[in-house]
């Protein structure tokens, strides 16, 4: 385990407790969140370091690094998959005003790439799984890198994508400058990962399988990611609701709860958290748009 010292987003050296949540996926380890006294921010802390992290990933659930997980919950993950991914795809046509070249980071087995590459784009993907990387290689026919060092001096990109991976990559002050170097001068960066502050987080509290420590090692607010991209050079110029993560994540949540999926709960807190996002901003799962300043 490796403790943090200081808040990635202010500096800051102040910690206060914010929850105990439990690893329901691999280890049933408690993990404890905490949160920057000056600026709010959430991270786990401590954390496993490099050398252990790997190992509380080893799970058949875990569905973006393995195209066969069976169960209810991950049947319906993959049909709403179909959908979001042309829905992502249409969203970069818009953002570009056409084609162009995309780097998915932590693309996992290649499912968004593959899309994009159909859709008329030149991919490249970084993933640093093994066993992940292996099926998006074999899926593209192409080289999948495992690690951002490894793009570095390649023509910049017009879109770069990271879909619910910002929250697991641990030196967040290294790989931003490293994305912004890869990025066209007036090309997008799209950011996606849960919110802390949604109205599902704060209903399921420690349950909420959002927080999915250890593996995830921030836990980000639009306020506080915000304000990390703005201290490297990049602007927020809008933000997109993820609708079908608050269902998703519901489900999680109560089997959590109670041993088993609750779906009635689930859509009634999924319907509710979207709801007051209309409102407040706050959906589960936010897309944010950053450009260079």
């Amino acid at each position: 385990m490796e403790t943090v010292s200081a808040c990635p987003v202010c500096g800051n050296q102040l910690f206060i407790p914010f929850l105990v949540c439990k690893d329901y996926l691999v280890s049933n380890q408690n993990f404890t969140i905490e949160q920057c006294k000056e600026c709010g921010f959430r991270l786990t802390n401590p954390r496993p370091d490099a050398a252990s992290i790997g190992s509380y990933y080893k799970s058949d659930q875990y569905i973006s690094h393995n195209d066969e997980s069976s169960g209810l919950v991950s049947t319906a993950y993959r049909l709403v998959r179909n959908y979001t991914l042309q829905s992502k795809l249409k969203l970069i046509n818009e953002l570009s005003g056409g084609q162009g070249r995309l780097l998915d980071v932590g693309c996992g087995t290649g499912a968004f790439l593959d899309t994009c590459k159909q859709g008329g784009w030149q991919v490249a993907g970084m993933e640093p799984d093994p066993d992940a990387r292996a099926i998006a290689e074999k899926k593209l026919a192409t080289t999948i890198q495992p690690n951002l060092g490894a793009l570095e001096g390649t023509q910049p990109f017009d879109s770069i994508s990271l879909w619910h991976v910002l929250e697991h990559i641990p030196d967040l002050n290294e790989t931003i400058p490293q994305l912004d170097r890869l990025l066209t001068q007036s090309g997008t960066l799209l950011i996606a990962v849960p919110n802390s502050n949604s109205y599902d987080a704060n209903y399921f509290k420690e349950y909420w399988a959002a927080y999915d420590v250890p593996r995830h090692l921030h836990h980000f607010t639009p306020s506080t990611i915000k304000q990390l991209f703005q201290k490297h050079g990049l602007r927020l110029v809008g933000q997109r609701p993820m609708v079908f993560d608050a269902f998703y994540i519901a489900m999680l949540s109560t089997r959590y709860i109670a041993g088993k999926t609750d779906y009635l709960k689930s859509v009634q807190v999924g319907l509710k958290s979207n709801a007051q996002a209309k409102q407040t901003g706050n959906s589960s799962s936010l897309i944010y748009l950053f450009k260079k300043a």
